[in-house]
Order: C-alpha cells, then structure tokens, then sequence
C-alpha cells in the first residue's frame, strides 16, 4: 500500500489478487491481506488465483497501477519453523495454540521493516476492468432457490443453478 500510495480501501479502490488458494498452508495470508487492505470477499475486490504462493498482487483501480508482494523464501522458512506452526503441522486449529507462541510471529510482522520480510515489485501500470456487482437474481427451475442471474444456467429448456446443472 506505501509503494502505490494508497489507503485502506472502504469500497471498491483497491484490488487483491492472492495467490494462495483454500488448501494452502498460509490461507492465514489471505487474512492479513484483508485485515491491511480492506479489500474483502464481500466486496468483491480480492480473488484467490490458487497458484500456491504466499504473494499479493494490490491494484489501485482508480489508476490501474499494482504492485506484486511476495513473502521472501527465508520469511516463509522462519514461520514454518516456529513453535506455532509445529503445532498446526499436527492438525492443532490456531486457536488451540498458547497466545505465547504466536505473539513472536506477530512481534516479528510488526516490528521488521517490510522489505525484509516481502519482496516488493515494482510499480507497474495494468489495464483494469472490473465487471459491476450483479443484482438481479432468478429462482432455480429444479431446487426452487435463489441464483444471481449470471451464474444461472439453462438445463433441458428450465433456468437452474449451476449445482442442478450438473446433477445427472
């Protein structure tokens, strides 16, 4: 957010495309990434690209300029050698983990300057084109639910949800 100069976005300005995906070992990233940016699922401006690395792309879309932020290689080693992460090796959920064995991992984010923990692209400029959020919905033909109308699908000549579509 410093290398493009912007703020935490409250609507639409920013956009974030992790890289990581939902059977990744850092879907944690994921959080941070909305927790600092404000950019949420419910907003519709982050997108998991699933490529299984603990990277950022950030996107002013006001401008079209991004910037790509990956975790150094030493920085992913460091936290997963940490007592912490021990523990979720072992299938612990976090929140069964002492507070004391996470609070190092978040002493180290807060206190080490950026650079030395990601590796910060350069500033580029990037065509933008963000479709607007759809409002209009239909019921589904087979199960009698809801379905936004772009991810409606027509199946034997009935409007039906993408699930019913594939049903055999």
């Amino acid at each position: 957010m410093a290398a493009l100069g912007v703020q935490r976005a409250t609507d639409g300005q920013l956009l974030a495309l992790v890289e990581i995906d939902r059977n990744h070992c850092g879907t944690c990233f994921a959080d941070g990434i909305q927790m600092a940016t404000g950019c949420t699922f419910g907003k519709g401006n982050i997108q998991s690209l699933g490529y299984g690395k603990h990277a950022v792309t950030l996107i002013d879309t006001r401008t079209g300029r991004s910037v790509r932020v990956v975790a150094k290689p030493e920085t992913v080693q460091r936290s997963r050698q940490s007592e912490f992460m021990k523990y979720r090796r072992t299938g612990t959920p976090a929140s069964q983990i002492d507070s004391s064995l996470v609070e190092p991992m978040i002493d180290m984010m807060l206190t080490t300057p950026a650079e030395e923990i990601f590796r910060i692209g350069p500033v580029e400029q990037r065509e933008v084109s963000l479709k607007p959020h759809s409002f209009d919905s239909v019921t589904c033909a087979k199960c009698g639910e809801a379905v936004v109308e772009p991810y409606a699908r027509v199946k034997g000549g009935q409007i039906v949800c993408i699930p019913c579509a594939e049903k055999a």
